[in-house]
């Protein structure tokens, strides 16, 4: 506790506490959803779970708010921007960025992996059917499958920043002609033209973070300066060392859709509230969308695999919620007991949403295993007297993975050792070492890299001045660019390979091999350029 009040209190002035806030809600929600909408029973013999949604049709518009991926998007454009700007001010390249922004997820991710491959080739060994250890490992890697978006949307920061700074809300408008363009194809045909809203959907959302952050973009700080004087000294004051578009209008904000900056404003948030909720409904009554926003067995349309119309107003309705509880929330963040809950969650956030189901798989085989596994009839009162015990049950059990496998998180985003403390020097002090509250934490999306909001500034900075990487006079070359394209592709091919391989595949090790070898091979390659091999090539 003594060292989380003094991270809280570390917090840099500039810091966007309210997406800090959103990343720890929406988390929070996702575990709670999965755990109280599953329903346990026995298939075989054998304990199995499924979703409650098509037992309760009542509860389908309550995931309008409850399906909350979109907020992650927003919140990951919107620390995306500020990682990238920060970076691309200190004369660093795309992929510097990349491969540093890429161990926040990669490491966590990996020993979430290599512990159920070995519990897995355990259970093999000791004569688990492997079709029965695929489908308890495939239960238990369910959160991947939003990764392999999370991934794609990540890689194309950079590329769809600079679509962002030229053609600003235009971007994300195109983006969801798109995404109803596929769901034409899933009505009438042919169906896999919908195969592109898997991208689309979440770039669109992710599109919008990019504006929120470029409303309030922050200035360029001394200790920028320090690092890389010439850094951005070419570009407009707030252009994060991208050109300023509004130069083309005489130095005025562009207007219409070619604007950048997403309006924060109560009544800005109240049209989003109302066109989102509107179009929500139309689309969800006279037109051909499921009411659910999450997958319902049976339904002709799932709007969350891939994105629809449909989900995309949710997104909008949520937005507007968003901004209409934004100022409130931020006057509530600045007290101390709040903000310290808030940076809690955050510093093992990837943490809890990894680990989440892997609790569930645990305390079901344990109960099992007793022979006291409930397994009521959903609806009923014997089910909804249970959902209190079973969530109190789930949380001690994933307390127990987080205090084991959290150190992995929080180690990934603890600034490194001192090495260079003349060059380092910053806000942190004088190792340049910045322990803020989160240094950089990183959700599906996390972490904000900002120059002047003190999200990992020091820390990248101090590492940066030791390797020479992405500072003038260093940076990536082609070979490494290439390396870690092909290592990035590495861990999403392995990751959707995961996700396409049936849950009852004879699978020895629970992981499909090639999905095994392609992500630890993708991994191991961008740890390589980590350590600054081939960033001269």
């Amino acid at each position: 506790m003594r060292r989380l009040r003094q991270l809280a209190a570390r917090t840099p002035p500039g810091r966007e506490r309210y997406a800090d806030l959103l990343r720890a809600l929406a988390i929070t929600m996702v575990v709670l959803g999965h755990w109280g909408v599953t329903a346990i029973g026995y298939d075989h013999g054998r304990p199995a779970g499924h979703s409650a949604l098509a037992d309760l049709p009542w509860a389908w518009p309550v995931t309008w708010v409850a399906q909350v991926m979109p907020v992650f998007f927003l919140v990951g454009g919107y620390a995306n921007a500020a990682s990238l700007v920060s970076r691309r001010r200190r004369g660093g390249s795309a992929t510097g960025w990349l491969v540093d922004r890429s161990a926040r997820l990669v490491r966590p991710t990996s020993t979430l992996l290599l512990v159920l491959t070995a519990a897995a080739a355990v259970a093999t060994v000791l004569g688990a059917d492997p079709a029965r250890v695929r489908t308890v490992v495939w239960f238990a890697t369910i959160p991947l499958w939003f990764l392999v978006a999370y991934f794609v949307v990540v890689a194309l920061t950079p590329p769809m920043y600079a679509l962002h700074r030229r053609f600003g809300l235009a971007v994300p408008v195109v983006l969801v002609g798109l995404v109803a363009l596929g769901d034409l194809g899933r009505v009438l045909g042919p169906v896999d033209l919908a195969d592109g809203n898997y991208l689309f959907g979440w770039l669109a959302v992710h599109q919008l973070g990019f504006a929120w952050y470029d409303s309030n973009p922050p200035a360029r700080t001394d200790t920028d300066a320090r690092v890389n004087p010439n850094a951005g000294a070419d570009m407009p004051a707030g252009t994060g060392g991208y050109p300023d578009t509004s130069a083309v209008t005489g130095g005025t904000e562009v207007r219409g859709l070619r604007r950048r900056r997403l309006p924060l404003t109560r009544r800005a948030g109240a049209i989003l509230l109302a066109v989102g909720l509107v179009a929500l409904v139309l689309l969800t009554t006279v037109g051909p969308y499921p009411v659910a926003m999450l997958n319902v067995p049976g339904e002709r349309l799932d709007n969350a695999a891939p994105p629809s119309l449909a989900l995309l107003a949710a997104a909008t309705a949520q937005l507007g919620v968003i901004l209409l509880l934004r100022r409130p929330a931020e006057r509530w963040l600045r007290r101390p007991g709040p903000w310290r809950a808030v940076v809690a969650v955050n510093a093992v956030v990837l943490t809890v949403f990894l680990w989440h189901l892997t609790a569930a798989v645990l305390l079901v085989g344990l109960l099992d295993a007793l022979g006291v596994l409930p397994t009521p009839r959903v609806g009923s009162a014997a089910w909804w007297a249970w959902r209190i015990p079973w969530l109190l049950a789930l949380a001690v059990v994933l307390s127990a993975l987080v205090a084991v496998f959290g150190p992995v998180e929080v180690r990934t985003r603890r600034p490194p050792g001192p090495r260079n403390h003349a060059t380092a020097a910053g806000p942190g002090g004088p190792t340049g070492r910045h322990d803020g509250p989160t240094s950089g934490h990183e959700e599906p999306g996390g972490g904000h890299d900002q120059a002047g909001g003190g999200h990992d500034e020091a820390a990248s900075r101090h590492d940066q001045a030791a390797s020479g990487r992405d500072e003038p006079g260093g940076g990536h070359g082609l070979v490494s660019t290439v390396v870690a394209g092909v290592g990035y592709a590495g861990l999403v091919v392995g990751l959707l390979v995961n996700s396409l391989v049936r849950k009852d595949a004879p699978e020895p090790l629970g992981l499909p091999a090639p999905a095994l070898v392609a992500y630890l091979a993708g991994a191991g390659l961008l740890r390589r350029l980590r350590s600054g091999w081939g960033n001269r090539g």
